[in-house]
């Protein structure tokens, strides 16, 4: 069975079309500053692959879809129906599927989305101190996100040490443009940092963190603002690009300015380091120890220095960093000391692999 899965960015379409369940890469591609997805649809070079399927990492539909569904009319209502809790995702989603549709009409469409991993999460790690009509009417609870890219990390940091995902205490980074936390135990999630929406958590590129929701409330009262123009303010200016004036919130733009004298930048790296290795010891507490931290994503794979701050006084729990180690660029590695009673490593997700195990696994029926 040959599955698409094309992996959609606010800018970007990257995709693999994967032969399972062999799971041989049969061709990959990307494709940058996409206005229109139907003509990016377009470009993406099948050659003579056949297709039987096309799957999504689909980000949110609320609770009764928080594992792999083939996409039905429920399914994108349900997806419309979270589109305020996901304006930056499910957006781009439904007009991928859409589009995807027309493009291959009669190719079962599968959603996987995102909270699939994080359903093992104990109760009081997803309740919100809410009325309780919120929750059991509105859906108002931690759902979790990036699980693709988290279960892919439990999976691999096991092989990269070989040792038993059992009952090894880990701490996934998932560091990118969208940025969260992952405690996995045993190779279950047992908490994360982003909750009802991929807004909340670390602080992302454009989208704010965790933000006391009454601050909120008092902007909107003082200056008279509407729920849109919050929410644009908060999903395309927030996070590091509010915290440094530096538009698009990049942490190579960031490093980079920090590096020219821009104070701002260089707060920003620090509150995101800050919130990176608050985390990491908080979930060495939910976890009763830690075995291993894993950075992955965009910043977490290939920033050195942003490794090294979030690592740095974390010595007490027993992470060390190896400066050399830590300086290399290439292949998942290794990063930490040999003294190291904790191991870190950097490493490439690989979130078209889950989905296309998911899909397989639906479509197959196993």
């Amino acid at each position: 069975m040959n599955i698409l899965v094309p992996n959609l960015g606010s800018t970007s379409l990257k995709y693999q079309i994967l032969e399972m369940p062999v799971e041989r890469v049969l061709a990959r591609g990307r494709l940058e500053r996409v206005g229109d997805y139907r003509a990016a649809i377009a470009e993406i070079r099948l050659g003579d692959t056949a297709i039987d399927a096309v799957a999504f990492k689909a980000v949110h539909a609320g609770p009764r879809y928080r594992g792999t569904f083939l996409i039905d009319q429920a399914v994108e209502a349900a997806m419309e129906e979270y589109l305020p809790a996901a304006p930056a995702h499910n957006a781009i989603y439904l007009t991928g599927i859409r589009a995807f549709r027309e493009a291959l009409p009669g190719v079962p469409l599968v959603a996987a989305f995102e909270p699939e991993f994080h359903a093992t999460m104990p109760e009081y790690a997803v309740r919100y101190g809410v009325p309780g009509e919120w929750r059991e009417n509105y859906g108002i609870r931690r759902y979790g996100f990036h699980g693709a890219s988290h279960q892919f990390v439990a999976g691999r940091v096991p092989e990269l040490l070989a040792r038993p995902a059992a009952p090894l205490r880990l701490v996934s980074c998932h560091l990118g443009g969208s940025s969260s936390i992952c405690a996995i135990r045993d190779g279950r999630s047992i908490d994360t940092t982003m909750g009802f929406s991929p807004q909340s958590g670390l602080e992302n590129a454009t989208r704010h963190g965790e933000l006391d929701v009454f601050a909120v409330l008092y902007m909107m009262e003082r200056c008279g603002w509407g729920l849109e123009e919050v929410r644009r303010q908060l999903t395309r200016t927030g996070g590091l690009a509010g915290l440094s004036g530096v538009a698009g919130g990049d942490v190579r733009d960031l490093e980079n300015a920090a590096a020219a004298g821009n104070t701002h930048a260089a707060l920003a790296l620090e509150v995101f380091a800050c919130q990176v290795k608050k985390t990491i010891g908080a979930y060495a507490a939910a976890l009763g120890g830690l075995d291993a931290v894993a950075f992955t994503g965009g910043i977490g794979e290939n920033s050195a220095r942003l490794r090294a701050a979030c690592c740095a006084g974390l010595e007490f729990l027993g992470v060390r960093l190896d400066a050399e180690r830590n300086e290399q660029v290439s292949g998942d590695r290794l990063v930490s000391a040999d003294s190291s009673t904790v191991a870190v490593l950097a490493l490439a997700t690989n979130e078209e692999l889950i989905v296309a195990r998911r899909a397989w696994r639906r479509l197959a029926g196993a």
